[in-house]
């Protein structure tokens, strides 16, 4: 699925980043501590966070993620808004707390395996 289609999918606002929507997301990770993040989560994943700052693009190009999903309301700042538009990296806005847009997210397909 691409950032685009989940984006629709789910409501989602798009804060920043637009020209990377058409990334495709083959997983999910949800994490707010940037070193548990950079230790465990898969490339192309879409990421559920509460973090805002500018860190989170650092941790999102590193690992190669799809998109950024701020999650309970959450707005990322200035820097962190200009920063992602730099690297291409879409950051969605959802007021949705992480428990249950993983659900979503896992009932719309992302992350099951089939075995």
């Amino acid at each position: 699925m691409k950032v685009s289609q989940l984006q629709d999918l789910l409501h989602l606002k798009v804060a920043t980043g637009t020209g990377g929507l058409d990334r495709e997301i083959k997983e999910g990770y949800c994490g707010d501590l940037l070193s548990d993040v950079m230790a465990n989560s898969p490339q192309s994943a879409v990421w559920l966070t509460i973090q805002s700052h500018q860190n989170i693009v650092a941790v999102a190009l590193l690992k190669e993620m799809a998109a950024i999903i701020l999650v309970n309301g959450r707005l990322p700042d200035d820097e962190t808004k200009a920063k992602a538009d730099e690297e291409g990296i879409p950051i969605l806005l959802s007021p949705l707390p992480a428990f249950h847009l993983a659900g979503r997210l896992y009932e719309a397909g992302i992350g099951k395996r089939v075995g």
